[in-house]
Formats: C-alpha cells, structure tokens, sequence
C-alpha cells in the first residue's frame, strides 16, 4: 500500500493580503473590519485569554476587540493585539474621535486613554459585530475623504 503526501499550504487569514500590511488608517479600519466579521467582536480584555494561559491559537483566529483588530492588522506579523505600532495607535485615535460613550467624547489625547474610550466603546452592553464593523467601515470612509 503506499501513501501519497500532499503539501497543503496555509491559508492567509481574511484580513491580511499576502503581499502587504495595511499602509493607511483607512486600510487599518478595513481590514480590522474584515477580522471581525471572520471571527467575531469581543468584549473585554483584547480577546478570549489575552495571555496564552490556556489557547495557543494565534489571536487571529479569536473574537477580538476593536483595540486588538487594529492591533493586529497593523503588527509585523498580522497577530500581535499588545504591540502598538504607530499606523495601530493613530487608528485608535482617530477612531476615538469619532466615538461617544455614555454621551461623552473621548476627552484625553493620551494614548492609554484613548484605548480605553475606544474599549468602552465596543463593552458596551449589547454591542455586536455588526455595530463594530460599521462603525469601522463609516472610520474608514471619513479618513478616505480627509485624505
């Protein structure tokens, strides 16, 4: 009896393109748009066991906030919600900025403040993917005319 081997490559996650990382904010807002849809909005921490304790699943593949999407499309390697890149945390900004919560704008420009508005935003009782991906989508609209 033989056995055939079959080489199968790996599939290249929804929001990253094979050949690029995001370049823009715009770009940003899409394509965490797009890893949220594929694997779901998450309220809390970045997402399910932040930390690897118990999955070792790359994040990813994990419902994610809007923090850890924009994280993640805009890391080096597509899977990083903790890193912070300069193009991720100006999408954090920009997005704050366009956010109310409880009635109120963001009201700091620290960027630890601004992840937290952007956070609560998205922990809001009853948010789901689809208002997080709108309103990702509407972002990546606004920045496309400002541009």
């Amino acid at each position: 009896m033989t056995t055939t081997s079959f080489q199968t490559a790996r599939p290249v996650p929804l929001h990253r393109s094979p050949h690029a990382r995001p370049a823009t904010v715009s770009a940003v807002f899409r394509a965490a748009a797009r890893l949220i849809v594929a694997n779901g909005h998450h309220q809390g921490d970045y997402c399910p066991d932040p930390f690897d304790r118990r999955t070792k699943t790359p994040h990813s593949t994990r419902p994610l906030s809007i923090v850890a999407a924009l994280r993640c499309v805009a890391s080096p390697h597509g899977d990083n919600p903790h890193r912070e890149t300069p193009l991720s945390e100006l999408a954090v900004k920009v997005l704050a900025g366009r956010l109310e919560v409880d009635g109120e704008p963001a009201w700091n420009d620290e960027p630890y403040y601004l992840e937290m508005h952007v956070a609560a935003w998205g922990d809001v009782e009853g948010r789901t993917t689809e208002s997080a991906v709108a309103v990702l989508e509407a972002a990546a609209d606004a920045a496309e005319v400002s541009a």
